[in-house]
């Protein structure tokens, strides 16, 4: 699973997830991209599971590019704990995605491959999707 080798603190705020992604929102090094249509967080074990679907969909073939970290902490408490006594423990690390990023981007397959291999993508993420193609004027 992805997580940040070290981090200068250990515990976050959730924060909010407002507007649209001004970076990350075009595809860059592939010629399909994943694209996300609204905001949330993903976790690094969904982003695993969907790397891991595109990978076996398209027989290991083509290059994958993951283009989200998962870099930011969720924290839980433990069960049954009482109220107080502070922030709980690290709990999972999760990605924070705004509507218009480009999640995966996938190169070397052809469109139909591509197409039905971010279908299958899809069903692993908490969101809604859109399969984008490269600009051929960029």
């Amino acid at each position: 699973m992805l997580s940040p080798k070290r981090t200068k603190y250990r515990k976050f705020h959730r924060g909010r997830m407002r507007g649209k992604a001004t970076r990350g929102n075009t595809v860059v090094f592939g010629d399909y991209g994943l694209q996300a249509l609204e905001p949330t967080w993903i976790t690094s074990r969904q982003i695993e599971a969907t790397r891991r679907t595109i990978t076996r969909y398209t027989k290991r073939g083509g290059k994958l590019w993951i283009k989200i970290f998962p870099d930011k902490t969720v924290t839980a408490r433990a069960a049954e704990s009482r109220m107080g006594s502070g922030k709980g423990a690290v709990d999972y690390w999760v990605a924070v995605v705004k509507p218009g990023t480009v999640i995966f981007e996938l190169a070397g397959v052809s469109q139909e491959i591509a197409r039905a291999a971010m279908n299958l993508a899809a069903y692993k993420l908490p969101i809604k999707t859109k399969f984008i193609i490269k600009n051929s004027s960029d």
